[in-house]
């Protein structure tokens, strides 16, 4: 067992050392497990030029970039804002209706129709990720998990981990954790940023554990927050990396080389029932 300071807590976490992982993902390749993943960032909101993530998967797992040449997700509704996603599912309503996953500001649109895909939604477990991430100053890296929305209630998220480009070492060194009820009348916003005393520039291993009983998050084996209420129905899986516009609405994009994130795996232990 491992510990590791932050603010005002200090913790220890219950590990799931020697147990074998219900899933266990490598991103190995050639190509995306098709039964698990979708290569597009929320594609209900926009056009598949404009959602279509750039990756490489590989020994060292799978690899995020935001290209020179990316477009915007959605000038329309998210401005100037650039995002290589993979997600674990799709689902929405016709062209028109406001009917769609994560519903992030009001008067969103079907601009795409989606199938409904539930692919790979995780109950109440423990998940997760060793993550290295994006050192640009306005780059976001992320792991999400949010309600599929079979129903508009079923919409909360438990937020694993946030990355931000300017927070990851020094005094400023932080994660952003924790739950964001959106529709879900059952929970309450409980979202933080937590100062940790890592160089979060590393890779590191996240892991949320959640259920009935509520939910925590660790870094490298030692938990740096929690609650009492996790989101109570399938969750969705969203791997981000983010170009986020600066203050005057536009982003510094790349003039070469990508910027990258990488994740090197992803495991999931359901609870036992």
């Amino acid at each position: 067992m491992a510990t590791v300071a932050c603010a005002a807590l200090t913790l220890t976490c219950v590990t799931t050392a020697g147990q074998r992982p219900d899933v266990d993902e490598r991103f190995v390749g050639p190509t995306l497990d098709p039964t698990r993943w979708v290569d597009h960032y929320l594609p209900h909101w926009s056009t598949p030029d404009r959602t279509q993530a750039r990756y490489e998967l590989g020994r060292r797992g799978l690899t995020l970039r935001i290209d020179p040449d990316q477009p915007a997700f959605s000038p329309e509704y998210d401005g100037e804002l650039r995002v290589s996603n993979l997600q674990s599912g799709t689902r929405s309503g016709p062209v028109g209706s406001a009917d769609g996953q994560h519903r992030f500001r009001d008067g969103l649109l079907v601009r795409t129709a989606q199938p409904t895909r539930p692919l790979w939604l995780l109950g109440p477990g423990t998940l997760e990720a060793r993550i290295e991430p994006c050192e640009h100053r306005n780059a976001l890296t992320a792991l999400w998990l949010i309600g599929f929305e079979d129903t508009p209630d079923r919409s909360g998220e438990l937020c694993v981990v946030e990355l931000f480009g300017d927070r990851l070492a020094g005094a400023s060194a932080a994660i952003g954790t924790g739950v964001h009820p959106f529709g879900d009348p059952t929970l309450a916003d409980d979202h933080r940023m937590v100062p940790l005393a890592l160089d979060l520039r590393a890779p590191l291993d996240y892991r949320a554990e959640w259920g009935a009983w509520g939910w925590r998050v660790s870094v490298d084996g030692s938990v740096v927050a929690s609650g009492e209420r996790a989101p109570a129905y399938p969750l969705q899986i969203m791997l981000n990396l983010y170009l986020l516009p600066g203050a005057d609405g536009r982003v510094a994009m790349p003039s070469d080389a990508p910027l990258t994130a990488r994740v090197e795996y992803l495991r999931y232990w359901a609870a036992d029932a």
